[in-house]
């Protein structure tokens, strides 16, 4: 069994500093970096290229919509042609960063309240995969299991990844748990353990509910922005050490 574990990185923002990436990076195998609009900045995406090139992590795009205070999770109404231009817009200016850098970008995982919209609303996902499809066509495209951005990606011939969350709840149907409502997100060492192990191993999740729905997981997701994030990560690859479950970067697996 394989899996890869990526994070949302290169979130500071000129003087304030938000997560622990140089700690992450010794842990995770993909880092999703934000573009500047929901977080992060010119000076920021330079830096976290060059210390994810310094740990040979693979380079991912974290396209958000453009709300610094919300960091990104309030839902903005946008025409498809607006989320396009958006995407375009974000995909362009880390593509550049990684060209000056000399490495690629591997994959691109759309933020919060953009993603969110995408794993649901068709047009949505589908601007955002042509968007993908004409600045990166040979990106790797991640979005939530059985959501309609993957869905997209497929139809327009992009290649895909099924991304599921070691941290956050689920309803019914799959989608994540609004942040709004209480224990959304899971912060107990031990059931963050146990999801994990029921994703990975055993291709399903427990939900909000108390049921368990299938899932089949390319990608397993950490918040970077996360407390002690780091430290779990990595005692998270232990356990899943212990289970013979091999963890490495997607461009690696294809």
């Amino acid at each position: 069994m394989k899996i890869d574990i990526n994070a949302d990185v290169g979130e500071s923002f000129g003087n304030y500093r938000l997560g622990s990436d140089e700690e992450l990076f010794k842990v995770i195998t993909s880092a999703n970096v934000a573009c500047g609009l929901h977080a992060g900045d010119y000076r920021v995406m330079n830096h976290t290229i060059k210390i994810a090139r310094e740990n040979n992590i693979s380079i991912g795009a974290h396209p958000g919509y453009p709300d610094l205070q919300g960091f990104g999770r309030r839902d903005m109404k946008m025409i498809p042609e607006e989320v396009y231009e958006l995407v375009v817009y974000q995909l362009g200016a880390l593509n550049a960063f990684c060209q000056v850098n000399q490495v690629r970008i591997n994959h691109v995982k759309p933020h919060g309240a953009l993603y969110n919209t995408a794993s649901k609303v068709r047009e949505t996902a589908d601007a955002i995969v042509q968007a993908v499809h004409d600045v990166l066509p040979n990106a790797i495209l991640y979005g939530l299991c059985n959501g309609e951005l993957v869905e997209a990606g497929k139809r327009l011939g992009i290649q895909t990844a099924a991304e599921a969350f070691a941290d956050r709840r689920y309803d019914g149907d799959g989608f994540l748990v609004s942040r709004s409502i209480r224990d959304s997100v899971i912060s107990d060492f031990e059931q963050i353990v146990q999801q994990v192990e029921d994703i990975v191993i055993h291709n399903r999740v427990l939900t909000a509910n108390q049921t368990y729905i299938p899932i089949e997981a390319d990608t397993l997701c950490f918040h970077g922005d996360g407390k002690d994030v780091a430290s779990i990560v990595k005692q998270i690859r232990n356990r899943l050490g212990e289970k013979n479950v091999s963890v490495q970067s997607l461009g690696l697996m294809t």
